[in-house]
């Protein structure tokens, strides 16, 4: 008689790059695995080490031949912003995704091993829900998702009154969307939109690279003048029955027009033909621009759980805008002619994690 899954040993491995099979039954673990997310799948191990040269531990824990946890991680280095082990670099979501405890805690167990035989200074998991109260926690970033209604009109009553007033705006000045097969369109709107806020852009290779690599699984809306000029435009993830609008950008003029407003309403009307059911606005900072956008729309904020286990450093790193250290950094960044800031961003965000 063959042991069940469950009564069977637990053996930690991890994922080889170019191992297909094993990479089909990661990715099929995932899509069934409700703890999972879209930034579980396996294709992130080729991004995460092409474009941004990270190592990685994809790591997963079997049972019976049979995947039972899953735990992608990436070894991100750098002499600005420290030595650690992510589960995962570039993503809002991750951490453990596991059916049962035991292969949670196995993976857990080794993932400890590897960040402590590598010396880095912290080991960091971006979870949905807590998994250590004992662990130092971040409580700066919030996820909003809400239901995808089945009727086009039905969702379009649930936006609050204001807000549909902007894409009601949108429409009357005969704002277009079109899904694009490249991101020659993105790329200039997105490095616009994020050099304006004083941030460094991901190279455009990294978009043409999720592209490539999740297929129909990654899209890119753009919303353009009646005459054809680009105005805004969104590259969007979707898992299951999600869509996750990840990377955006928008031209000086879109506000005028209400083109950001139109783009997002483009993607839920989209998404509820297609008949999916959550619309996942992503991760924003509390009492942020993006954070008050996102709460117009009536979506409620959910806190996530970032959770750091610590080894040679005293706090939780502060890796973002909102630290004040960073104020004269952004500064600068901002007064940089475009042309230098695209081209000097990809070593910069590369270190960011």
């Amino acid at each position: 008689m063959t042991p069940s899954p469950e009564n069977s040993v637990l053996t930690v491995k991890r994922l080889i790059p170019h191992d297909i099979a094993t990479a089909v039954q990661w990715d099929s673990f995932v899509l069934a695995c409700p703890e999972a997310t879209f930034f579980h799948r396996a294709g992130w191990q080729k991004i995460v080490q092409d474009i941004f040269h990270h190592d990685t531990y994809f790591l997963y824990v079997e049972a019976g031949g049979r995947i039972q946890g899953v735990l992608p991680l990436g070894h991100v280095k750098s002499w600005l912003f420290g030595n650690s082990l992510v589960g995962l670099p570039f993503a809002v979501y991750g951490g453990v995704a596991a059916v049962s405890a035991q292969a949670a805690e196995a993976l857990e167990q080794e993932a400890q091993q590897i960040a402590k035989r590598l010396g880095v200074a912290h080991l960091e998991w971006r979870n949905v829900k807590p998994r250590h109260s004992d662990w130092p926690a971040q409580d700066l970033y919030v996820t909003f998702r809400k239901e995808i209604l089945p009727e086009e009109a039905v969702n379009m009553q649930a936006i609050p009154r204001k807000q549909r007033a902007m894409v009601r705006k949108g429409i009357k000045n005969g704002l277009v969307s079109a899904l694009d097969r490249d991101v020659d369109r993105f790329f200039p709107l997105y490095a616009d939109n994020v050099h304006r806020h004083g941030t460094p852009a991901m190279p455009k290779r990294y978009f043409k690279a999720l592209l490539a690599e999740f297929g129909a699984d990654c899209e890119v809306l753009t919303v353009t003048s009646p005459e054809g000029r680009p105005l805004s435009s969104v590259l969007s993830f979707y898992f299951r029955d999600e869509v996750l609008p990840y990377y955006a950008g928008d031209d000086e003029s879109a506000r005028d027009l209400a083109a950001n407003d139109f783009k997002y309403w483009e993607l839920m009307r989209r998404a509820c033909e297609r008949g999916l059911k959550v619309f996942d606005y992503g991760r924003s900072k509390l009492g942020t621009g993006s954070y008050a956008f996102k709460k117009n729309w009536g979506f409620e904020p959910r806190p996530l759980h970032y959770e750091y286990c610590l080894y040679t450093r005293a706090g939780i790193p502060q890796n973002n805008p909102a630290n004040a250290k960073f104020k004269l950094l952004i500064e600068t960044w901002r007064r940089l002619p475009i042309g230098l800031a695209n081209w000097l961003g990809p070593f910069v965000v590369r270190n960011l994690g």
